[in-house]
């Protein structure tokens, strides 16, 4: 069998490896924008659009690393707004209208992450659906 080589590369120490930055540096600029909070029991999504709606930036709790229970915790959220706070600040973006959906509890950490990259909030306007009656119940069964 004989013994293994190990080839590295100069610069990189041994044994060390190398992680894709989770911050891409974007083109785009803008300075103020639409922040869409979507917080449920099992995961906390926060996308970044400029006020057109165009996408900018965008991450979750699962996309981050987060696995199984643990997606729906205020801490997950945390960093995921630190995470999207992190981009929007590479974009020169100064001021965000905050959409918060959903009941889970990530709702507020999620905008504290965000807030803890210094861009200031102009409004947090809650847009969670509220049932009214649901569909008709099934009808009694006759035996």
């Amino acid at each position: 069998m004989g013994k293994k080589r190990i080839v590295t590369t100069p610069g990189t120490a041994e044994g060390e490896v190398k992680k894709p930055s989770s911050i891409a540096i974007s083109k785009r600029k803008a300075d103020n924008g639409k922040l869409f909070v979507q917080s449920t029991y099992n995961n906390t999504k926060i996308v970044l659009t400029d006020t057109k709606g165009n996408v900018l930036a965008t991450s979750s709790s699962g996309a981050i690393g987060f696995k199984g229970a643990k997606k729906g915790t205020p801490f997950a959220a945390a960093k995921v707004g630190e995470i999207v706070g992190a981009k929007a600040g590479a974009m020169g973006m100064k001021e965000v209208a905050v959409y918060v959906k959903g009941v889970g509890s990530g709702r507020e950490s999620g905008i504290r992450g965000f807030i803890s990259k210094g861009i200031n909030i102009i409004s947090i306007k809650d847009m969670t659906s509220v049932p009214h009656n649901g569909p008709k119940p099934k009808k009694p069964r006759r035996v």
